[in-house]
């Protein structure tokens, strides 16, 4: 007997949604950590820094600019063994309870259930992978053979791209309702597109207006 296909895709942002805290600069802090000859390197981030805070760099310039100047040239392996240590911290201890119960719930009924991210794919598919998640889609960052290179390899996962995956994803599961997770201003543009929204921790002003506007509001601790 053939096994019945999932009733919904259930998307998920990551941080301040799935977790407690954004994930990206503790996952930063605990690489250069544990690699105290590339703290000098991070005088550099003045210069990106200032591009940011002058519009001439995009919140993915920024997150690449980053990597790029504390992390370029460190190998594959050296990043790929703190990754998997810092996903371990992550799942369960840094995330939101009632979020993984919802995301577990998902599971349960056999749901779609995806792991939709700005944070980069240095260490976003290992919190999926511990999570069970079907997919994790995120931004990826470019690498020169087994060299970190630290630029973005793709768009940043976040705002209007957001809604361009979800029609992406929509597109592969025809059919099937969607129901968005997500904490910010940002992830609205594509949660306003699903059937079903979770708005996670809002401000008591945001949460009463998106209330009027049918959307669901809940307090995670």
């Amino acid at each position: 007997m053939s096994q019945p296909g999932p009733r919904r895709l259930a998307v998920f942002d990551l941080d301040g949604t799935l977790s407690r805290h954004d994930t990206y600069f503790p996952f930063v802090l605990g690489l250069l950590l544990r690699h105290p000859a590339r703290w000098p390197r991070a005088a550099l981030l003045l210069i990106p820094a200032v591009s940011y805070l002058l519009g001439r760099l995009d919140r993915g310039g920024l997150k690449g600019a980053i990597l790029q100047y504390l992390f370029r040239g460190m190998r594959h392996e050296t990043i790929r063994r703190w990754a998997r240590q810092y996903a371990a911290r992550v799942v369960p201890g840094r995330l939101f309870p009632e979020a993984v119960a919802a995301f577990r719930a998902h599971q349960a009924v056999g749901d779609h259930v995806v792991v939709l991210s700005a944070s980069p794919d240095l260490f976003v598919p290992d919190i999926g992978h511990l999570l069970g998640a079907d997919e994790v889609i995120c931004t990826a960052i470019r690498w020169d053979a087994d060299r970190l290179d630290g630029r973005l390899a793709g768009p940043n996962r976040r705002d209007h791209e957001k809604a361009r995956v979800l029609s992406q994803l929509r597109a592969r599961l025809p059919g099937l309702p969607a129901i968005a997770y997500g904490n910010s201003s940002a992830d609205l543009i594509h949660m306003q597109h699903c059937e079903q929204a979770v708005y996670v921790n809002a401000s008591p002003p945001r949460a009463a207006e998106l209330t009027r506007q049918g959307m669901r509001c809940v307090r995670w601790r």
